[in-house]
C-alpha cells in the first residue's frame, strides 16, 4: 500500500485552498458605518444628516456603475460641493466606492487610469 508523502498531502491541501478561494470567495461587503465615519468626521462635506451622506455616496455608486467616467464623477462632486479641490472630491468618491460599492472599485480604477486634473 502506497502512503502519500507529506509533500503530496501539503500540495493537495494548498491546491484545494486555492480552488476554494477561486470558486468560493465571498463578494466584497459594503460598510456603511466606515463610510459615514470617514466622510462625516472629515471637514469639507457638511452633510445635513447621516442619511444624506449615505444617499450621496450611493448616488456616486450609481454613477460609477452606470459607466460615468472618473472625470465626470469628479466634476459632479466638485460642482455639488462648490469646491474645486481635487483631493476632496477624490477622497469622497474613493470612500463611496471602497465602503458602499466595493464591487465597482475595478470599474472606477479603470476609468481613472489616465485621469488628468483640469488645468486652472
Amino acid at each position: 500500500m502506497n502512503t502519500p508523502t507529506t509533500a503530496t498531502v501539503l500540495g493537495l491541501h494548498v491546491a484545494g485552498l486555492a480552488l476554494a478561494a477561486l470558486l468560493g470567495s465571498p463578494p466584497a461587503q459594503a460598510d456603511t458605518v466606515a463610510y459615514l465615519v470617514n466622510v462625516t468626521v472629515r471637514p469639507g462635506y457638511n452633510f445635513r444628516s447621516a442619511d444624506d451622506a449615505i444617499a450621496y455616496g450611493r448616488g456616486l455608486c450609481a454613477r460609477i456603475s452606470s459607466g460615468q467616467s472618473y472625470a465626470e464623477v469628479m466634476t459632479a462632486v466638485k460642482s455639488d460641493f462648490n469646491n474645486p479641490d481635487e483631493y476632496q472630491a477624490s477622497y469622497l468618491i474613493t470612500q463611496a466606492a471602497n465602503e458602499l460599492c466595493p464591487a465597482q472599485i475595478w470599474q472606477l480604477r479603470n476609468s481613472a487610469a489616465h485621469y488628468q486634473p483640469p488645468t486652472p
